[in-house]
C-alpha cells in the first residue's frame, strides 16, 4: 500500500505525494530552551525521528529542519506577557543567552541518548532576526499588519482563512480570548509579530520600528521558508501547538507569499502521567535525565513507540516497567539469533525456512498506514515467536538466521531505533560479570545433575526463576539462560 498520513489541515488520511519526486522537505517545531527535556519532549521528537527514519528507509532524500526557540516565546495564548527565557534567567540569576546555551546542550544530550538523529539544520531564532524583520515588513506593506508604539501585530480580520487548521472561527477565538482592556491591539485575537522592548529588556534588536524582539510565531515561518522554500511538504509539532502557533504560522506565511505554506501537517498527541496532564504546577513532570537513571534509552523509545504518535501516551512506573519487560523478550530473541549464528550449519532439507518477505511487507504496510509503530512492533514480535519456535526445535539454518538478524537490525534498529546495533559486542563490565556468574551457576547445576542431586538442581533452577532468570536445557545437553522478569 502507498504511504498515507493523517493531515491535520484536511482532517483525513491522504496519500503522501511530495512536491519533488524522491525528496521530502520537513520542518518540526523544536524546543524552547529554558529547562531540561521531559517525557513529553521525548514523545514528540522520538515520534518525528521515527518518521524521518522511515521516510529515508523507503528511499526519500529528506531535508529535516528543527528550530531552537531561544527568544520571543511569550507566555500565554495571546502572545503577551514575559519571555520564558528571561523569566528563567531571573530565577537562575543568569543571562538569558546563558540559559539558552545550557538548555540547548541539555536538549541535544538527551536526544542523542535516545538515539534521535540530529536534524540537518537546527536554526536558532536569535540567528535569524533579519529574516523575521523582513517578513514583518512584507506583511505591513501588504496591509496584513499594523504598527502601534513600536510593536507590530498581525491583523487576523484581514485573513479570511484564519482558523482553517484548528477549525476555530475568528469569532470563537475572540470570544474565548482574555486581553487587558488597555491592550494596544485592534482585536483581542491579533498576535504580535514584533514587540517593543522596554529599556530594561535584556534581549532586543534594532528594527524599523525601534528596539524590540520578535514574537514567537514569526520565527518558524521565517526559518522554515529560508531553508525549505515558500511551500514545503511536512510541518510537524505537538498537538498543543496547533493553536495558536501553527494557525498563526499559516496566516502570516500565506499572506506574505500568497502561496500555500505547508501541504501536510502532522501533530503528535500529548503525555499524561498516571492519567493526569503533565505540568510543573502539578509537580508530575518526568525529566528524561531522571528517567534515564532507571531505564535504558531503548526502553524509553520502545515505550513511546508502543503508542501511535497521534494517541495519548500515559506514563506510569507500571507502564514503562511493562515496556521494559516486553523489549527484553524481543532482545532475548535477537541474542539467541546471534548465538545461533555462531553454531548453525548451512541449509539442509531438515531446516524450515521463514517467510521474511511477508513480515517485511506487513511491517511496511503498518508504517505506510500513518506511521503505525505499535502495529510495526507487533510484526517484530510475530517474527520473534516463529524464530523462537524453530530455534527450540533446532530447525533454523545459518542462512536463515543471517536474514533474520538483518531484518531485526534493519526494521528494529535502523527504522524504529529500539534494537542496539552492537547488542552482543557492547557489554559493560557489569554485564560481563553477570554472564560469568550465570555460567558458574549453570556449571554447578550441571555437576549436581551429573551426581544425580536432583533436589539441588531443581532448587537452583527454581531460585533463578523467582529472581527473573529462566534456564533452558537444550537437546544437545547445553543450558542457556534469559531474563523473564
Amino acid at each position: 500500500m502507498p504511504l498515507t498520513l493523517y493531515n491535520t489541515l484536511t482532517r483525513r488520511k491522504e496519500e503522501f505525494k511530495p512536491l519533488t519526486e524522491g525528496a521530502v522537505r520537513m520542518y518540526v517545531c523544536g524546543p524552547t530552551v529554558y529547562g531540561h527535556s521531559h517525557i513529553g519532549h521525548a514523545k514528540s521528537y522520538v515520534s518525528f525521528d521515527t518518521i524521518v527514519r522511515y521516510l529515508r528507509y523507503i528511499g526519500y532524500k529528506v531535508t529535516y529542519i528543527q528550530n531552537i526557540t531561544d527568544v520571543g516565546h511569550l507566555l500565554g495564548e495571546t502572545n503577551e506577557g514575559e519571555d520564558r527565557l528571561i523569566k528563567q534567567g531571573k530565577l537562575e540569576q543568569k543571562h538569558p543567552m546563558q540559559i539558552a546555551e545550557e538548555y540547548t546542550k541539555s536538549y541535544f544530550d538527551d536526544m542523542d541518548t535516545l538515539g534521535v538523529v540530529r536534524p540537518d539544520i537546527s536554526p536558532r531564532a536569535t540567528g535569524h532576526i533579519t529574516e523575521q524583520i523582513e517578513m514583518v515588513k512584507t506583511l505591513l506593506e501588504k496591509g496584513f499588519a499594523y504598527e502601534v508604539n513600536g510593536s507590530v501585530y498581525f491583523d487576523v480580520s484581514k485573513d479570511k482563512e484564519y482558523g482553517k487548521l484548528s477549525g476555530r472561527s475568528t469569532e470563537e477565538v475572540e470570544s474565548g480570548t482574555r486581553v487587558d482592556v488597555k491592550s494596544e491591539k485592534r482585536h483581542p485575537n491579533d498576535f504580535a509579530l514584533w514587540k517593543k522592548a522596554e529599556p530594561e529588556h535584556i534581549m532586543q534588536w534594532q528594527s524599523p520600528w525601534g528596539m524590540g524582539f520578535p514574537g514567537w510565531h514569526v520565527e518558524c515561518s521565517a526559518m522554515s521558508m529560508k531553508y525549505l522554500g515558500e511551500t514545503f511538504d511536512i510541518h510537524g509539532g505537538g498537538m498543543d501547538n496547533q493553536f495558536p502557533h501553527h494557525e498563526c504560522e499559516i496566516a502570516q506565511s500565506e499572506c506574505a507569499t500568497n502561496k500555500p505554506f505547508v501541504r501536510y501537517w502532522i501533530h503528535n498527541n500529548l503525555v499524561t502521567v498516571n492519567g493526569q496532564k503533565m505540568s510543573k504546577s502539578l509537580g508530575n513532570t518526568c525529566l528524561l535525565k531522571d528517567l534515564s537513571k532507571t531505564y535504558s534509552p531503548y526502553v524509553i523509545r520502545f515505550f513511546i513507540l508502543q503508542s501511535h504518535y497521534r494517541g495519548t501516551l500515559d506514563f506510569s512506573e507500571s507502564a514503562i516497567g511493562g515496556a521494559e519487560k516486553g523489549l527484553e523478550r524481543l532482545l532475548n530473541t535477537v541474542r539467541e539469533v546471534k548465538k545461533g549464528l555462531r553454531l548453525a550449519v548451512s541449509d539442509s532439507n531438515s531446516h524450515k525456512p521463514i517467510n521474511l518477505d511477508e513480515y517485511r511487507s506487513r511491517f511496511t504496510d503498518a508504517m505506510n498506514d500513518d506511521f503505525n509503530t505499535p502495529q510495526a512492533i507487533a510484526v517484530l514480535f510475530d517474527v520473534s515467536r516463529e524464530v523462537n519456535g524453530l530455534l527450540a526445535q533446532g530447525q533454523v539454518s545459518k542462512e536463515t538466521l543471517t536474514s533474520v538478524d538483518e531484518l531485526f537490525t534493519e526494521l528494529g534498529g535502523t527504522v524504529l531505533g529500539i534494537i542496539p546495533q552492537q547488542l552482543d559486542e557492547n557489554h559493560s563490565g557489569e554485564e560481563n560479570i553477570e554472564h560469568q556468574l550465570m555460567q558458574l551457576i549453570i556449571d554447578v547445576r550441571a555437576e549436581a545433575r551429573t551426581q544425580k542431586l536432583w533436589s539441588l538442581s531443581d532448587k537452583i533452577r527454581d531460585g533463578l526463576q523467582q529472581s527473573g532468570i529462566a534456564l533452558e536445557d537444550k537437546k544437545d545437553g547445553a543450558t542457556t539462560w534469559k531474563r523473564v522478569k
